[in-house]
């Protein structure tokens, strides 16, 4: 039986075709949700993928995850910056939480420079493009076993 993960995604991921390649890479976010979906399944897991330019939903999935014990591999996208709410939701986790971001916030703009998240994360997988997502799948398993 798999495992039940939760991947949570952030505002304009669901864009991904739309917006800059050479920053993000060259999948949609249907070909995105693929690739996890498969590596979760090829390590144990089995992936509950979520996205939503909405914080207050995002707070309800991780309220979700804490309540339920969820393990939660997170993008939490311009969100990392700024939301102190998304970051006290995710302090409720009691499973490992994975930050992970398509790009690389530090060589990026200074003001992504900063992550509100990380800090209540086991760790930050990023700069990677879509493998991020993949490492941070090898990672949770690790963290699991």
């Amino acid at each position: 039986m798999l495992m039940k993960i939760l991947v949570l995604n952030g505002p304009n991921l669901a864009r991904l075709d739309l917006r800059d390649s050479s920053i993000y890479g060259d999948l949609n976010y249907s070909e995105l949700s693929e690739l996890i979906e498969t590596t979760s399944k090829n390590h144990g897991f089995d992936a509950d993928i979520r996205q939503s330019d909405d914080e207050a939903t995002i707070i309800a999935w991780l309220h979700e995850a804490a309540d339920k014990k969820l393990a939660v591999i997170f993008n939490p996208a311009a969100f990392t910056h700024y939301s102190y709410a998304i970051r006290d939701a995710a302090a409720l986790l009691s499973t490992p939480l994975i930050e992970v971001h398509l790009s690389n916030p530090m060589s990026r703009e200074e003001f992504r420079h900063t992550s509100v998240i990380s800090g209540v994360a086991k760790g930050t997988i990023a700069g990677f493009g879509p493998q991020s997502y993949v490492l941070a799948i090898i990672a949770l398993k690790s963290l699991i076993a």
